[in-house]
């Protein structure tokens, strides 16, 4: 078998999607695994022992750019695909393969997706997990609902580069006189999933004042807001506290979150990441749900407010007051990370 597995575009789907090219690595033990997936997901894939080849999608998300879906489709049409397995629900995705002649098409019913896809599975909805439809397509129609449950999905493991996380510490000036705690609160999807900023300030000065050292992970977006949690302490907590927003690449980010002994997070990519890593995680959730997309791992602890409105799944508050997340308090988030650092 060679297979073409049309990727998703967001980090922590990508990262879930392992489970389901381990799945087929143990069910097709030859078979080879090349991804076409957005040039951001690159770095995460190349951390994939089951990935042979990563195939960069120029087109970009969301556009729709026909012609040039059948060129990309024309071209990978000489590669010898057996099969394909598609995992965005989109009918844009499902053309690629189809322009390439790919004779197996594998994937969930979705938008006008009928005569695009070859093997079109009915209803994902029969799957409670995200990991699950994932790994679902890697069994028959008929068998899927009986080899598929979340405790037989087998968890991401992403490789981690101990020369590529020596280099990246020696650059930030990063040690491991304390242990390392690391706090994620940005949240590419939007505010809604985004715990406080002075909740975070209040969590790393108890942390730092318990012995650990904080480490502050983010693309530069987060940077704002990583520079707010981290100015809210003194200068002393100050010292104990690294701001490493937008000051290191996606691949660094997954070598340093492996060094944290506990991870603190919103529902988001590196969220995902650093279960993928081994670390312990503390998963924060406003407007989304554990029940849909949970870390893969079983060193966690899920904390959540209980009000009636969520999960609502929303970008931002439809209500305006965000106390999914705003009365969530830091002891209910203290009281899951004592746990793990007793």
């Amino acid at each position: 078998m060679k297979i073409l597995i049309i990727g998703p575009s967001w980090v922590g789907d990508m990262v879930m999607s392992q489970s389901l090219y381990t799945t087929l690595k143990a069910k097709y033990p030859n078979c080879e695994i090349d991804v076409l997936a957005p040039a951001w997901c690159k770095p995460i894939l190349e951390r994939m022992a089951e990935i042979n080849k990563t195939i960069e999608m120029p087109i970009g998300h969301g556009a729709f750019n026909l012609f040039g879906r059948r060129a990309i489709g024309k071209e990978l049409a000489n590669s010898s695909y057996t099969h394909a397995f598609v995992l965005p629900n989109s009918a844009k995705s499902a053309l690629i393969p189809w322009f390439a002649g790919i004779p197996v098409r594998v994937g969930w019913k979705g938008e006008f997706r009928y005569g695009l896809l070859t093997d079109l599975r009915p209803d994902k909805r029969v799957f409670q997990y995200m990991v699950e439809r994932y790994v679902a397509l890697a069994s028959s129609r008929g068998s899927m609902q009986a080899d598929v449950t979340l405790e037989s999905c087998p968890s991401p493991k992403l490789i981690v580069d101990n020369n590529s996380q020596r280099l990246a510490r020696e650059r930030l000036k990063l040690d491991s006189d304390r242990p390392v705690i690391g706090l994620c609160p940005g949240a590419e999807f939007g505010p809604a999933k985004r715990w406080p900023d002075e909740h975070y300030a209040q969590l790393a000065k108890y942390l730092i004042g318990k012995g650990q050292q904080v480490w502050l992970f983010g693309s530069a977006k987060d940077n704002a807001v990583t520079s707010k949690i981290r100015s809210s302490l003194t200068a002393d907590e100050q010292q104990q506290c690294f701001n490493l927003a937008g000051e290191t690449s996606l691949i660094e980010a997954v070598d340093l979150l492996a060094v944290c002994h506990t991870v603190v997070s919103n529902d988001s990519g590196l969220m995902h990441v650093s279960a993928a890593v081994g670390c312990n995680i503390v998963a924060i959730y406003g407007s989304s749900s554990p029940k849909y997309t949970p870390p893969l791992t079983n060193q966690l602890a899920m904390v959540h407010t209980d009000i009636e409105c969520r999960p609502c799944f929303k970008r931002e508050c439809p209500l305006g007051h965000q106390d999914c997340l705003n009365k969530l308090m830091p002891s209910q988030v203290i009281s899951a990370i004592d746990n793990f650092l007793e």
